[in-house]
């Protein structure tokens, strides 16, 4: 049976890590709504140059844009026993578009459809990014507190660790606030739905995948 994976969640909630090791277990895509946009614009592809003229303007490229995007990737053959999507839909109304779109690709097929949140308390997640360095040559990511390099100020593979300007406690309290507040009712459309499951996401990277296959398994 075909699965299709939402992962919600906020920033440094780890659903970076988790998605690119569920991609390689399950043997399907992890599909990102960014890196599409950039390998289209990359590309020069029809979209991508659309997409390119409002970027350049600084304005936000249309969903619709974003949408054409999604549908053409999720019609390759690689997702064809399912994918992970992360960073899209970001509201009820994309939810609805992905829904769609999901019903075009997949006819009278069987599919699995689950949204899984990575729920943790705000305190937490604060701690994260507050403590979050990451590499400037391979661009591993550590925490100096729950997960720190061999040498202090120094990647394992040698190369020097950095601390994102945005990475402060207040841009993050902001972030958060927007987060949750575009978040929460397409929380509740998922639960509507009865296809959302809330993952505890508190706890050590072993802790969470073991939690995340239980979901998924």
């Amino acid at each position: 049976m075909k699965k299709e994976l939402i992962f919600l969640g906020p920033p440094a909630s780890g659903k970076g890590t988790q998605t690119s090791r569920l991609s390689e277990y399950l043997g399907f895509p992890h599909v990102d709504t960014g890196g599409l946009l950039r390998a289209a614009i990359k590309n020069e592809t029809s979209e991508g140059l659309e997409a390119k003229s409002y970027i350049d303007k600084g304005a936000l490229v249309p969903i619709e844009i974003v949408c054409k995007l999604i549908k053409n990737r999720l019609l390759q053959d690689d997702c064809k026993n399912g994918y992970i999507l992360d960073g899209f839909p970001r509201s009820v109304e994309q939810a609805d578009m992905l829904e769609e779109i999901n019903k075009e690709i997949d006819g009278a097929g069987q599919t699995e459809f689950k949204a899984i949140y990575f729920d943790i308390p705000e305190d937490l997640l604060i701690e994260r990014i507050i403590y979050r360095r990451s590499c400037v040559q391979c661009g591993a990511i550590y925490n100096l507190k729950s997960l720190p390099p061999k040498q202090e100020g120094i990647c394992d593979c040698g190369g020097d660790l950095t601390q994102r300007k945005d990475d402060n406690e207040e841009t993050a309290r902001a972030r958060f606030e927007t987060y949750f507040k575009e978040t929460a009712p397409l929380v509740e459309y998922y639960e509507k739905k009865g296809v959302l499951t809330k993952l505890n996401a508190n706890g050590n990277v072993e802790d969470i995948w073991n939690r995340l296959l239980q979901i998924i398994e």
